[in-house]
């Protein structure tokens, strides 16, 4: 969302993870290192609407903050998109050897368990349950009629 800065850098890539006995992640070498030289380890993690969580450097999650609360809290979806996605976002650090924790309001919301996937979504992450994980997928690549979003039209790989 118009994020820019030297150090920018895309994630992409799903690592499959698991979440230790303390409930944190511990974050691929490759990412934390371009976290840490985006916004010295500094995170938001909030709540998605498909049940999963994400994870964004600060700096790229400011203007997203700031543009949900520009909507009107009077209009029923706006004001629910503000709830889940700002009423549930949590500065979280990444520690001295790369793991950040994840809260029990969060891990309810997403239903993590033990075993996660870390998914890069640009410009930040998506952390998933591993079952829901495989399903939406599951869902996704067994849907018949398929249809590009209307931007896409005419885009090809």
């Amino acid at each position: 969302m118009g994020f820019k800065d030297d150090n920018w850098r895309m994630f992409r890539g799903a690592t499959q993870l698991s979440l230790d006995a303390k409930s944190r992640l511990a974050v691929p070498t490759k990412h934390r290192e371009a976290l840490q030289a985006q916004c010295a380890g500094s995170l938001v993690l909030t709540a998605h609407p498909h049940r999963c969580l994400l994870l964004y450097p600060q700096p790229a999650w400011e203007p997203i903050q700031a543009k949900m609360m520009a909507l009107s809290s009077f209009d029923k979806r706006s004001s629910a998109l503000q709830r889940l996605l700002v009423g549930f976002a949590e500065d979280v650090a990444l520690d001295s050897a790369g793991r950040l924790l994840v809260s029990p309001v969060l891990r309810d919301f997403a239903a993590l368990d033990k075993e996660v996937m870390l998914v890069g979504q640009g410009s930040h992450f998506e952390l998933w349950n591993i079952e829901a994980w495989r399903a939406q997928l599951a869902q996704v690549m067994q849907e018949e009629n398929f249809t590009m979003p209307t931007e896409l039209e005419g885009f090809s790989l």
